[in-house]
């Protein structure tokens, strides 16, 4: 029997901005079979100056754009010194660091996460893997999402693995094949919509809950051309941007506008999980009890919330293990997922 372990953190931050994910995470191989156990987690809350850091960056001068990315680059590494000397923990074989996404464009044949891997691994002393989308664009495809094999290998008792974080994402296997893609934005229009009310999200829904239903609104968000393309597709933040937020005009009541918004995101999801079985439903729209509330009643799927550390780090987890396959120079990104010319191993690695 072959049994292999190997100890690794991953961190993730989404397009919602609702702060680090950072996880250790124990991976063991036992006869070509993954199983993990989280070590310790924990979500860093971001101050408003890099909140604000971070959402302008993508209007800034390249010049501009170079400082910011290697400064938080080494915040990052900051980040996971002070993570590992709190818990006690042994410096783990590397990091994993998906970075904060700024551009998004795989369209036109680019990609951005912000968080220099050279300056990450400056400033924490560990080996460092990054940039784990620039290669697959390079290759033709999407970029993203780069979950599914994650999902394949690590959750492959569920027939769907739907996350809800900024942008909402679905994976299942279709005859042997593990097809996935963006269904809609999520917790980035929620997010945006609650800072009007002068809150940092809307907390299970409430708000949402409490609004009054917009056909108008809802017809012309599930209007959009993103909703009639076939996979493989993913969302920018770009697209929203430029898509989504004209739709919800101050005009109208924001808990209106999040009710819609709700109802909207259920039926997209409903539309892309037809079948029965079991969908494995996890990030931080997980814990938007209203939104579940609907998706249940939409799906035919029963649809399962795991605990809360797994519905929280499920993608720290998964880029943690995309950097481990990274290492072993196995396959880690899916042309039938991301439309690219050939499967590949993505991520650079700094020693």
């Amino acid at each position: 029997m072959q049994k292999n372990s190997y100890r690794v953190v991953g961190m993730m931050s989404g397009t919602s901005l609702d702060g680090l994910d950072i996880c250790m995470v124990q991976f063991i191989e036992e006869n070509g079979k993954w199983k993990y156990e989280i070590k310790q987690a924990e979500t860093l809350s971001y101050s408003e100056a890099w909140i604000q850091r971070l959402k302008n960056a993508e209007k800034t001068s390249g010049e501009v754009l170079q400082n910011f990315h290697r400064a938080y680059g080494t915040y990052l590494g900051e980040c996971v010194k002070s993570f590992l000397q709190k818990n006690n923990f042994e410096k783990p074989l590397f990091i994993a660091s998906h970075g904060h996404t700024i551009f998004h464009q795989p369209e036109i044949g680019y990609t951005f996460q912000a968080g220099s891997g050279a300056h990450l691994q400056e400033a924490c002393g560990i080996p460092v893997i990054c940039d784990f989308r620039s290669l697959d664009v390079s290759l033709g495809g999407q970029g993203a999402p780069l979950v599914p094999i994650g999902d394949a290998l690590l959750f492959g008792e569920y027939d769907n693995c739907l996350n809800l974080g900024g942008i909402a994402n679905v994976s299942f296997d279709e005859k042997g094949v593990r097809k996935a893609y963006d269904i809609c934005a999520v917790n980035y229009v929620f997010n945006r919509l609650s800072n009007r009310l002068n809150k940092e999200f809307d907390k299970g829904g409430e708000f949402a809950k409490s609004g009054n239903f917009i056909p108008e609104i809802f017809e012309k968000l599930n209007g959009l051309a993103y909703f009639n393309k076939l996979p493989p597709k993913s969302i920018g933040r770009e697209w929203i941007e430029e898509s989504i937020f004209p739709l919800l005009p101050q005009t109208f009541k924001t808990e209106d506008l999040l009710r819609t918004f709700s109802e909207h995101v259920a039926l997209q999801i409903s539309k892309t999980i037809q079948g029965e079985g079991k969908t494995l439903v996890t990030g931080g729209g997980a814990l938007n009890s209203y939104l579940i509330s609907i998706l249940k009643l939409k799906c035919k799927s029963e649809i399962i919330l795991p605990n809360e550390e797994t519905i929280n780090f499920k993608e720290a987890l998964i880029f943690a293990f995309l950097g481990l396959l990274r290492c072993q120079n196995k396959i880690n990104t899916l042309k039938s997922v991301t439309g690219a010319r050939e499967d590949s191993s993505g991520g650079v690695i700094f020693n």
